[in-house]
């Protein structure tokens, strides 16, 4: 009797600190396997933009919370060719551009270190994970998000590099920063992170460990691409 072909793996999770090039990549890779592009990030700024837009003040973390627990956000394929890469819906509403105001970008990182808020986000990232063919990309997906994921991965670079890489696209889009002061927000970040109380940064036991100082977008997504097709255990 033949044995079935290897199945690919289905969910994947990619982890990292910020400007380790985990979105780049996981959006390239997602698109080369046909799977969904999520990045978790996503479901914080729509809690938020929920407070915002439903009078909930970001600052009372009960009420944030309880918020959170109430919506139902979901993530599917871009509905709409504007230029984005996913459509957020938010109880049924597509707020996949709303969630980038600035008022948002203002407000998500204190509405995203509620714990409550996390464990009920959680719940509805592992839901749209159970579909399969999806790479989720954040900071807690192989470790606490999605522990029993086909394949994780942990992108890493050198601070210097990543900062090299922020303080590129910031020229590019013609912000005037000093190389200096983004090297010490990378630090400052990478502190912040792998410290943090809940769903601090760090590789899952099992995950794998891809260093791309040295390496092009195209080699690290290249060999995910390989580890991906490889026969799952």
């Amino acid at each position: 009797m033949t044995e079935p072909a290897p199945a690919l793996a289905s969910t994947i999770a990619i982890d990292g600190p910020a400007a380790s090039g985990k979105s780049t990549v996981a959006k390239l890779l997602a698109d080369r396997l046909g799977y969904l592009y999520f990045d978790t990030g996503v479901m914080y700024r729509a809690v938020t933009w929920a407070a915002l837009t439903r009078d909930t003040s970001v600052d009372d973390e009960p009420a944030v919370t309880a918020l959170a627990k109430g919506l139902d956000i979901d993530v599917v394929s871009p509905t709409a060719e504007d230029g984005r890469q996913y459509t957020v819906l938010v109880d049924g509403k597509d707020a996949t551009w709303a969630i980038r105001e600035p008022a948002v970008d203002a407000s998500v990182s204190k509405v995203s270190a509620y714990p409550g808020v996390r464990a009920a986000m959680v719940l509805q990232q592992r839901r749209i994970a159970g579909r399969g063919c999806i790479v989720m990309v954040g900071r807690d997906i192989g470790t606490v998000v999605l522990p029993e994921a086909d394949l994780k991965i942990y992108l890493d670079a050198s601070p210097e590099e990543r900062a090299r890489r922020r303080w590129s696209e910031e020229q590019a889009r013609g912000i005037d920063r000093a190389y200096s002061d983004v090297l010490a927000e990378v630090r400052r970040r990478d502190r912040i992170d792998s410290t943090r109380k809940v769903a601090p940064l760090k590789p899952a036991i099992d995950a794998i460990i891809i260093d791309s100082t040295t390496l092009s977008i195209e080699a690290v997504v290249s060999t995910i691409l390989d580890l991906a097709e490889a026969p799952r255990k």
